[in-house]
């Protein structure tokens, strides 16, 4: 059968129009799949920036959640919520650990040494007090009673009187030239001048190198306490005056000396506030970065060097510390490395170690990790186990010691293996992952307490000490120059270490204004524990 005329015309017109139909539909399709395309792409996106953010939440969390106990911050700088909480846990702690007796009054228990004063049986003045006039019971009248005896009641005080004493200076006259020559006036005083003396020298130094009060302030303390009207400007060079005294002695060579010396030393600093910043002694330009005073400390407290530095720059305590090579107690911070060649050994302060395993331990989830808490747990029994040894005279039993060691190792495996790929706010690793490579990299520096017996666990010694220039700055709140916080070091450096040799800081103040101030001795070696 044939088709008739003009049908294969509509047919190709109708194909032409599917065709047209499918090309739309074709066209609609791949408009729909690069759209699906995008939004999958948007979600994706708002999926890792949701990721993201919950890590940031999670950091900030941490940071949030972070005092003294498991970081660097100094209590003096939390808010009061934090201060609650770390004593909340305290207590909890305490609680658990062991149970107080209900009966238990707070303070000083029996046989507790205290500090209170004892009866003087030889007093510098004795007063007899009036009889009671009246009987305490039946305040019947006792004029005329027998005599029943007396009790006592001491009262220290001081007397606080001015003393002025004039130095009468003879002088000769040669009898070749005819020359007159006069004596000349003893240390403190000036000759056709009236000066301070040391006692009230002594006192403007210790109220503002440990009183840590402003000159002005200090010099109307002084005129209200003492009745001695002084200047701010006799108060700041009272400071002056016994930091050049100390100088011309030779004070921090004497101390650079002592402390080489020393088989075990401990090493801390902070940053501090200087107005005027240090400049570079090469090109003349200011250096980079905050102030810092450092610290030196031998573990018993006897030796403590105060220096100021115009920065925290691995060179500038590389150069500081380019006398020592016993042993060295630091925290964490990477410039010590650099003296690993010169010293003996170096020690990482478990403090510090401790609080950034607390740090980790918070973050989850749930008890993953643990890992941390058993670090701290390990290095707690080393200790105790250590401090056991060296009261017996003894090394650590090498046995004891392996078998710490080998669980140390174990949990800071768990802690690598377990968060190396753990996602984390930024581009840096999870803190659990940093924590556990750094353990693991540096646990003979960790452990070295273990094998030396001389070496403590911690540089607390290190870490008490500057408490001195930090609590300095959050009174006064700065220094001006490079030159005075120097001053404020040497100064304090002195009477620290003096008193720690049993000197009153008046009489370390008095020699030195004298010329003849108290400087260290060097000690001997000590043997090494294999």
């Amino acid at each position: 059968m044939f088709d008739p005329p003009g049908a294969a015309g509509e047919q190709r017109e109708l194909v032409a129009r599917l065709r047209a139909v499918i090309g739309a539909r074709d066209a609609e399709l791949a408009a729909l799949r690069e759209g699906f395309a995008a939004a999958r792409a948007d979600l994706e996106a708002e999926r890792e920036l949701r990721r993201r953010l919950e890590l940031r939440v999670a950091e900030l969390e941490r940071r949030l959640r972070m005092d003294s106990s498991d970081s660097g911050t100094p209590s003096s700088k939390e808010p009061i919520g934090a201060k609650e909480r770390r004593k909340a846990r305290r207590r909890e702690r305490q609680s658990s650990e062991r149970e107080r007796r209900q009966d238990r009054k707070p303070g000083g228990q029996p046989g507790h040494p205290g500090k209170g004063l004892s009866r003087d049986q030889d007093p510098d003045e004795r007063r007899e007090a009036d009889p009671p006039p009246r009987c305490s019971r039946c305040r019947a009248s006792l004029a005329g009673a027998a005599y029943a005896g007396s009790s006592w009641a001491q009262v220290w005080d001081v007397k606080i009187i001015r003393h002025v004493m004039e130095w009468l200076l003879p002088g000769l006259r040669c009898g070749c030239c005819g020359t007159v020559t006069t004596v000349a006036p003893p240390p403190g005083a000036q000759a056709g001048s009236v000066s301070y003396g040391p006692l009230l020298n002594a006192a403007a130094v210790l109220l503002t190198g440990y009183g840590n009060v402003p000159p002005e302030r200090a010099a109307k303390l002084m005129g209200m306490l003492l009745g001695m009207p002084v200047s701010a400007g006799f108060v700041d060079k009272a400071s002056a005056r016994l930091d050049g005294k100390l100088q011309d002695a030779g004070f921090d060579e004497a101390m650079r000396a002592a402390l080489a010396k020393e088989p075990v030393l401990a090493a801390d600093e902070t940053p501090v506030s200087v107005l005027a910043p240090g400049t570079d002694p090469d090109s003349g330009e200011p250096v980079l970065g905050a102030a810092q005073v450092m610290v030196l400390r031998t573990p018993d407290e006897r030796l403590v060097w105060l220096q100021a530095l115009a920065s925290r720059r691995a060179e500038a305590i590389t150069a500081l510390l380019a006398f020592f090579t016993g042993f060295l107690i630091v925290d964490g911070y990477t410039a010590y490395q650099q003296l690993s060649g010169q010293l003996t050994g170096i020690q990482q302060c478990c403090q510090h170690i401790i609080r950034r395993c607390r740090a980790v331990a918070k973050l989850g989830p749930g008890s993953l990790q643990s890992w941390a808490t058993d670090v701290i747990a390990i290095l707690r029994e080393a200790h105790q186990a250590a401090e056991a040894a060296r009261a017996r005279g003894q090394p650590l039993a090498a046995g004891l010691r392996a078998r710490l060691r080998q669980r140390y190792d174990a949990a800071v495996n768990f802690g690598i293996i377990h968060n190396r790929l753990r996602d984390w706010d930024g581009d840096g690793n999870h803190p659990g992952y940093a924590l556990g490579c750094w353990l693991r990299d540096h646990a003979d520096q960790v452990w070295l307490f273990t094998k030396v017996p001389a070496v403590e666990w911690t540089s607390n010694s290190a870490e008490r000490a500057v408490k001195g220039p930090k609590r300095h700055q959050a009174v006064s709140g700065y220094w001006h120059t490079q030159a005075t916080l120097a001053r404020w070091c040497r100064v304090r450096s002195y009477l620290d270490s003096a008193a720690n040799h049993g000197l009153t800081a008046i009489d370390a103040i008095t020699s030195a204004l004298a010329g003849q101030p108290w400087l260290p001795a060097t000690p001997a070696a000590i043997p090494i524990a294999a």
